[in-house]
């Protein structure tokens, strides 16, 4: 199970970061392109931003706490996860999901010193975002419902160490 959520990590990671490479070579420089649109209005445009804080440009500026900080919360939820849930395969794909969201963009932050942002919806103002911020939201969404309604601790342990498979197949 775990090896699947590394190979997931390894995958999405992978993906956020071709995509801010496309993002930096293709928008930088102020242009944006229409990405969706649905009857003739505007839904998603790709337009490229520099984000110097965290979520929503909070704490722009201080790089080097948001590194610390987005560190020790991907180790901590890490653990957590990998400690209570690792005979979930729905908890440890979830997971996944939000720890590579986490890592690109710490990646970004590490090596350029922002994040890159690209995703800007049209039909209310909202941030712009990428995909790192999408596994993360989705993945937070999605686990929370997981564990609050689905998951059963007793119910899954019992099947594993009886040996009728994994959890959650």
């Amino acid at each position: 199970m775990i090896a699947l959520m590394i190979i997931l990590i390894a995958v999405l990671t992978g993906a956020d970061q071709l995509i801010k490479v496309w993002a930096v070579n293709e928008l930088a420089g102020g242009s944006s392109r229409e990405f969706i649109k649905i009857a003739g209005k505007q839904i998603v445009n790709l337009t490229y931003t520099e984000n110097q804080g965290a979520a929503f440009s909070i704490m722009s500026g201080k790089q080097w706490f948001t590194v610390g900080f987005a560190s020790a919360a991907l180790i901590i939820f890490a653990v957590y996860i990998i400690k209570n849930y690792r005979k979930s395969r729905p908890a440890m794909i979830l997971s996944a999901m939000v720890i590579s969201g986490g890592i690109g963009n710490l990646i970004d932050r590490v090596r350029i010193g922002y994040v890159v942002d690209y995703i800007e919806l049209k039909i209310f103002k909202f941030a712009i975002f990428n995909f790192a911020d999408i596994c993360v939201t989705v993945g937070v969404f999605l686990l929370m419902i997981y564990i609050l309604f689905f998951f059963s601790r007793g119910t899954d342990e019992k099947k594993a160490t009886a040996g009728e498979g994994t959890p959650d197949e």
